[in-house]
């Protein structure tokens, strides 16, 4: 009973934070960052539809089926997931809230060249690319049910909105760089204060009644070093608009820079293009400045992965 009474806690606290998301601060610039309201007016430019009015029909079971996937992928597509995560840990709101990466943000915008395949590629195929990196699983085959269904729903979220238009609120914010350089030390400082109290002292994350319900962010059970979160403005990006949870914009850019490089300082699943060589691994796909993947922080070679929680 503890731990379901645990469990209905935090979900009351999750659905809380994403019923009421804080509104985005603009990205910093030389003049101080425009006010709140104006860019949550921006980013309301569109609305995804309402959960309640997916059609009760075929087509509206698949987008379901996708909303439920992208919940619980370890327990709708556990065949493909390989830590502990859900879609949902960095795109929020079941893939609707602004500034967290939404569905409706990323379908319009495919096919698209990566960079990181060097193809073009479907959003079928980049929603493969987030089952080997960033759930550290593996692909489901294209036109598996998991990838038909995931995509059906980020089709029904996207309803009547232009396509290949970067909307307001798409991706993750763009920091400028800061100050100074991302500290590891100033960032533990910051991890401790803001985020162990959901995270764990040691980046473990939270559990309840067998669920994830705080994301582990290093270690065996987070995403690998080929995940996108795993380069530090990403993660700073997304840290500065969306945490502490329901109290996005809260930390100052050198916060939210200082404690995504402390994230990022730490070991996690190797990267599954890794060719037995982490120097050659670096300059093939980890060739920036924002990858501590190949680096040697606090005297720890960073890139060889871990099998260990």
């Amino acid at each position: 009973m503890k731990s379901k009474r645990l469990m209905l806690a935090l979900s009351a606290l999750l659905l809380a934070a994403c019923d009421h998301p804080a509104p985005q601060a603009a990205a910093p610039t030389a003049t101080p960052p425009a006010p709140a309201a104006s860019t949550a007016k921006s980013a309301a430019q569109f609305q995804p539809p309402a959960d309640s009015s997916i059609p009760n029909d075929d087509f509206g079971k698949q987008i379901a089926l996708g909303r439920e996937i992208f919940i619980d992928p370890g327990r709708y597509a556990k065949a493909y997931v390989g830590n502990q995560l859900s879609c949902e840990n960095c795109h929020l709101d079941a893939g609707r809230l602004a500034h967290s990466a939404p569905l409706w943000g990323a379908y319009p915008m495919y096919p698209a060249y990566r960079s990181k395949n060097h193809k073009v590629n479907t959003f079928a195929e980049r929603l493969q690319g987030c089952f080997n990196y960033s759930m550290n699983g593996k692909a489901p085959p294209l036109g598996d049910p998991v990838l038909v269904a995931l995509e059906s729903y980020a089709y029904w979220m996207s309803r009547n909105a232009p396509i290949g238009t970067s909307l307001p609120g798409r991706g993750y914010p763009k920091l400028a760089k800061p100050a100074q350089a991302p500290d590891y030390a100033r960032g533990e400082t910051v991890y401790k204060r803001d985020c162990a109290l959901c995270h764990g002292d040691n980046g473990q994350g939270q559990q309840a009644a067998g669920r994830t319900v705080f994301p582990p962010l290093w270690g065996a059970q987070s995403f690998n070093w080929g995940a996108g979160m795993e380069q530090v403005n990403n993660a700073a990006g997304f840290i500065k608009a969306n945490m502490p949870l329901s109290r996005g914009n809260t930390l100052t850019d050198q916060d939210a820079w200082d404690v995504a490089y402390f994230m990022d300082a730490h070991e996690r699943p190797q990267d599954p293009r890794y060719s037995g060589s982490i120097p050659a691994t670096r300059t093939s796909f980890h060739d920036t400045p924002d990858s501590l993947y190949g680096a040697t922080v606090n005297g720890h070679l960073l890139g060889q992965g871990t099998n260990q929680p």
